[in-house]
């Protein structure tokens, strides 16, 4: 038996994710990135090693907007961008998929299908609304666990008209309605309604949304944002078993391809490794001619071993050496004390 393994590593949340052979999932893990994808990476990997020690991974695929630096870390074999990932994930799980709607921790996006082909996609990475970062804040905000934003949703009887254009507005009318008296219920429902109308304003853009539909990433575990959809379309909403770790299956299911056709062994550095090493960025501008390019590095225990971001391609020959360079770094802040004598100032 062979395993593949999936790795997605987001702004707000990391997953991983170990099939076998027949696609059963022996693995999948959800944690926070916290703003420390490194760290993430790690902690993940840890916890695969604990569970299942060294196994034989045949194939590794990452994604995610740190795929590349979880490519480098983990030894990749396939790095692809979120919607082939996701694409890929919802097609192993429902065959004649013709919509996927994916909002994560930052961003959303949308599929669309025709005869198991992805063949167009959206995606809204500038407005917050509707996310999952800003359902967190307003979760926060209103004082309820946000395990429990869609239980309140859906206990409305009359859910409120909310702004919803704007992540910035719709908080800014939420706080004013929460101050006029009306319940919690009523508001979340309203905000759901709300930011579902946003979504298929600004992402979906008007197109049909056609069913089977599939909802996955960290917001379809809130069953007041599917109720929203499921109302607004007037369609039943699928989520798949494994909608929180879309991402990394998707990756997981693309590393398996890639072994199969390629027949090689795989560059994973394997998990007990990886668990242990350190890993530090490293990133300087290469002023030899106007293009001033930002170059980054990855040092692995204290070896380079990726270097991106030339233009020329001068850098990417690993065996030159970047000491000279100076790192990109401000200088420390410093607090400035100041003094004020009270008497003088009152005079």
């Amino acid at each position: 038996m062979r395993y593949y393994l999936g790795i997605d590593v987001g702004s707000v949340t990391t997953k991983i994710v170990v099939i076998d052979d027949h696609y059963n999932v022996l693995f999948d893990l959800y944690l926070r990135t916290e703003g420390g994808p490194i760290n993430a990476i790690q902690r993940g990997i840890k916890e695969l090693y604990s569970q299942l020690g060294d196994l034989p991974i045949a194939g590794v695929g990452t994604t995610g907007s740190g795929r590349r630096l979880a490519g480098i870390m983990v030894g990749a074999d396939v790095i692809k961008n979120e919607i082939t990932a996701h694409a890929m994930a919802a097609r192993h799980f429902e065959p004649e998929v013709r919509t996927v709607i994916d909002i994560g921790g930052q961003d959303s996006k949308i599929i669309f299908f025709q005869n198991g082909v992805p063949t167009g996609f959206n995606m809204n990475s500038v407005c917050a609304a509707g996310t999952g970062s800003f359902l967190d804040h307003q979760a926060t905000r209103l004082g309820i666990p946000i395990e429990e934003f869609g239980d309140y949703a859906l206990r409305s009887r009359s859910p409120i008209k909310i702004a919803g254009r704007c992540g910035v507005f719709a908080e800014s009318d939420l706080i004013h309605k929460q101050q006029m008296g009306y319940s919690k219920e009523d508001l979340i429902a309203g905000l759901c309604l709300a930011l579902v109308g946003n979504y298929l304003s600004n992402v979906a853009r008007g197109r049909p949304i056609e069913p089977p539909v599939l909802f996955q990433g960290g917001v379809a575990a809130n069953k007041g944002i599917k109720a929203a959809f499921e109302k607004r379309l007037n369609l039943k909403i699928k989520v798949p078993e494994y909608f929180l770790v879309m991402g990394a299956f998707g990756s997981a299911l693309l590393a398996k391809r890639n072994a199969e056709r390629r027949r090689m062994p795989s560059n994973f550095r394997g998990a007990s490794y990886i668990a242990n090493f350190t890993c530090t960025p490293r990133t300087f501008t290469c002023s030899d001619c106007s293009n001033n390019c930002e170059v980054n590095e990855v040092y692995i225990s204290g070896e380079l071993v990726s270097r991106w971001g030339s233009k020329c391609g001068k850098w990417y020959n690993l065996s030159i050496s970047s000491e000279d360079r100076d790192e990109l770094r401000e200088t420390p802040l410093q607090a400035v004390s100041c003094k004020i004598n009270c008497r003088s100032a009152g005079k």
